[in-house]
């Protein structure tokens, strides 16, 4: 069974997660700049037996009430997971992440090392290539659109998705409010982590959905090459949001990881 819980925050802001387990390691699951914590919902029911789970619904994703503008940031993004993490007593726990959720990752080890146990990082990036000018490109398809429901279905056919996947995002995309996908737009694509992967040393599964045209490759490569130790792997049949094009492969993937790392 899964629970959604909120917590709001110093700043105002409101997080909240998807839950579900009542015993063992805490795993936190954060989405991407398109989804809400109902994409996580194949691997909560996956793993809520043998794991505490928890999506996030970061701040203004569309599934919580928006927060300013200025508030939806990469710095908010993690605070919004360490609350989440305190308000439901996960002292530490395992961090997977996929796209703008590998970018919340490596935010947060700059901010709490301490709390990883692991990472999992699916189709995401250290650093991405002319990062502003990209989200610049994304934001004007935004106000040329002029909603994001129209945006979303425009922006759907990039993500490499499977046919049945198309209805689902474009209704968590189309959730979202104009001004707080620009923010998280902004947010996603301009950090610039690759000077501290180097310093991660919990372990760490580098993967991507192999048909990932947003995260080619070799921003996978650039990730696992700076982290002492991390294993690759790639889902097969899956586009950027690997999880959720092909659950069955990734959960094996990571029912193997977290064996490896108990």
């Amino acid at each position: 069974m899964i629970v959604t819980r909120t917590v709001t925050q110093s700043d105002g802001a409101v997080a909240g997660a998807r839950l579900a387990g009542e015993r063992g390691p805490a795993l936190i699951f954060v989405h991407g700049v398109g989804s809400t914590g109902a994409i996580w919902d194949y691997q909560l029911d996956a793993f809520g037996g043998d794991y505490r789970c928890a999506s996030m619904e970061l701040r203004g994703n569309g599934a919580l009430e928006n927060p300013p503008p200025e508030l939806i940031t990469r710095e908010g993004f993690a605070s919004d997971v360490l609350a989440v993490a305190d308000a439901n007593g996960f002292e530490t726990f395992h961090l997977i992440g996929c796209s703008l959720g590998g970018v919340v990752a490596f935010e947060l080890w700059q901010r709490a090392p301490q709390r990883f146990r692991s990472m999992v990082i699916v189709g995401s990036f250290a650093k991405y290539p002319d990062g502003q000018t990209y989200a610049d490109n994304i934001k004007a398809a935004v106000r040329a659109a002029g909603d994001m429901r129209t945006f979303a279905e425009a922006r759907a056919a990039q993500l490499g998705l499977p046919p049945q996947r198309l209805r689902e995002t474009i209704d968590q995309m189309g959730s979202k409010s104009v001004p707080s996908y620009l923010a998280s737009t902004q947010a996603t694509w301009t950090g610039d982590y690759r000077s501290m992967l180097g310093s991660i040393e919990v372990p760490v599964l580098v993967t991507r959905g192999e048909r990932d045209g947003i995260a080619p490759q070799p921003l996978s490569d650039e990730i696992a090459d700076g982290i002492p130790g991390s294993r690759r792997d790639v889902v097969s049949d899956a586009g950027h949001v690997a999880n959720a094009d092909n659950p069955e492969r990734f959960n094996a993937m990571l029912g193997e990881f977290m064996s490896a790392t108990a």
